[in-house]
């Protein structure tokens, strides 16, 4: 019994990383996708139309496979959620990348998996052994130090925008990983993204531009990556696997995001990736399995 036990836990936590690891593949895109999208739609716009967009598609799952509603004490949650990653963080990353390079967006991306621990901790219950935050904050301590000697002083408000998305995402990811165990990993983000929707849809029309004349394909196309992957399809598997494999451990899996964001951020955007950016990615990387090891 005790052996099958161990199994049982094993197969679930093998299937939160690899869950994990497909959400960390499908969000590597979001701010490439994003850099593209503001150089022709306004940020506020593009954060409020691809929520609406997701909503609405969540909403249709929902209705198809008739999901009941969520239970009176998971609305706020579900708020809490909604406020993270699918307004603040998306608003915030939109705000920044007027201001820096996403490939200088993507080295905050580092900083994800310290947040996501420290908030699963204050909102999920986990505790980590002490070994773990040393990796954590090795992994994140590096990332962050790149950044402060590469491009602080040039664009200050792009960075503190960052750092701000940064801990907004980890309180989304970590409370939503929470309602995850009991309402299911999909359930979450669809149920979130219709909490937002009375908020995002009015404002939608609001901020549309007058003329979407000259709107290149590109830009249409990173917008339909955003609402469509990053929004909604990214978040189905990264809250199941964190809800399987825990918090902490599997959030360390944001720590490879920065290595894909690059790799698209040069070929796509043309972005120059420095051998610095290239060297921080594969020391945080190193940090990943020994979070790993003593995430529990």
């Amino acid at each position: 019994m005790e052996r099958t036990s161990r199994l049982g836990t094993l197969d679930s936590s093998t299937q939160g990383w690899i869950n994990g690891f497909i959400g960390v593949v499908i969000f590597s895109g979001s701010l490439p996708a994003t850099r593209l999208a503001v150089m022709e739609f306004d940020p506020v716009f593009l954060t409020m139309i691809r929520a609406a967009i997701a909503a609405v598609l969540g909403m249709g799952l929902l209705w198809f496979f008739k999901e009941k509603r969520p239970a009176r004490a998971q609305w706020a949650s579900l708020m809490i959620v909604a406020l993270g990653v699918v307004i603040g963080f998306p608003l915030l990353t939109a705000l920044a990348l007027q201001y820096v390079t996403s490939a200088h967006s993507i080295v905050f991306v580092g900083l994800l998996p310290l947040a996501t621990a420290l908030f699963g901790v204050l909102r999920g219950g986990e505790r980590p052994r002490p070994v773990f935050w040393l990796f954590s904050i090795l992994g994140s301590g590096l990332v962050m130090g790149y950044a402060l000697a590469q491009g602080l002083s040039a664009a200050p408000i792009g960075d503190v925008l960052m750092l701000l998305a940064i801990l907004a995402c980890g309180l989304g990811y970590a409370e939503g990983a929470k309602l995850s165990r009991s309402l299911g990993g999909w359930q979450v983000i669809c149920w979130a993204l219709v909490v937002s929707l009375p908020v995002v849809a009015p404002l939608s029309l609001m901020l549309a531009p007058s003329s979407f004349t000259g709107i290149s394909l590109p830009a249409w196309l990173s917008l339909g990556y955003v609402a469509l992957f990053s929004m909604l399809i990214g978040f189905v598997f990264w809250y199941r696997g964190l809800a399987q494999g825990g918090i902490a451990a599997v959030g360390q899996l944001q720590l490879l995001q920065p290595f894909f964001g690059l790799a698209l951020a040069a070929g796509l955007l043309h972005e120059q990736v420095s051998p610095g950016m290239l060297l921080v990615t594969v020391a945080v990387i190193g940090c990943v399995a020994g979070a790993k090891k003593f995430a529990r």
